[in-house]
């Protein structure tokens, strides 16, 4: 009887131990499923509804003239959709490196914050742009290859108020911007801090 015993309780062993690795690799099959599951997708499902709708900026098929008049029309409607949208996209289209002084208004200033950006353009001088009612090319060209200058009178929203700008932009080679006309700068043609600037 003890040998029977201990045959029979092998044998229950392993009808009882058999299910139990089958179980396993069904939990385990179920934890990867799970796993799986919780990890995101480098891109969501709504990628491509994102992508047309990302914030406007530089474009790879913009020319040079079109870069400079896009960004005008965004300062003149600037407070569409929001406020100060229109110097956001002045501040995409910026080429200047963010952890270095600039020369886009002229003197050297820190622009790597956009908040410092956006008070120049509420200077006295560089607000002309903002909501102007008229403007016009007073000349363009083409300095080199990947350089263009263009000088434009803009009339403001306020009595006597205008003013001459001259963009310039500067077409990258190589890099993520590979193609891309940038804004180098936006120079007043009179001496914009002549009253000084607090940014």
């Amino acid at each position: 009887m003890s040998f029977c015993s201990s045959l029979s309780y092998p044998n229950s062993l392993l009808l009882s131990s058999k299910p139990k690795p089958f179980n396993r690799t069904v939990s385990f099959s179920s934890r990867i499923r799970a796993s799986a599951a919780d990890v995101p997708d480098f891109l969501s499902a709504d990628w491509l509804e994102s992508r047309k709708k990302r914030p406007f900026g530089p474009r790879l098929n913009f020319s040079a003239e079109e870069a400079v008049q896009h960004q005008l029309d965004a300062l003149k409607y600037n407070d569409q959709p929001r406020p100060d949208y229109g110097i956001e996209v002045m501040y995409r289209f910026a080429g200047f490196d963010p952890f270095e002084r600039s020369t886009y208004f002229g003197p050297f200033f820190d622009l790597g914050q956009f908040e410092r950006f956006r008070r120049i353009f509420h200077h006295s001088t560089y607000r002309v742009l903002l909501a102007h009612k008229e403007r016009k090319i007073l000349s363009s060209l083409l300095v080199e290859e990947n350089r263009f200058k263009q000088r434009i009178w803009i009339r403001g929203s306020r009595p006597e108020e205008e003013e001459t700008f001259q963009f310039t932009m500067v077409q990258r080679v190589g890099g993520s911007w590979d193609g891309y006309w940038l804004t180098e700068s936006v120079l007043h043609d009179g001496d914009a801090f002549s009253g000084g600037l607090a940014y």
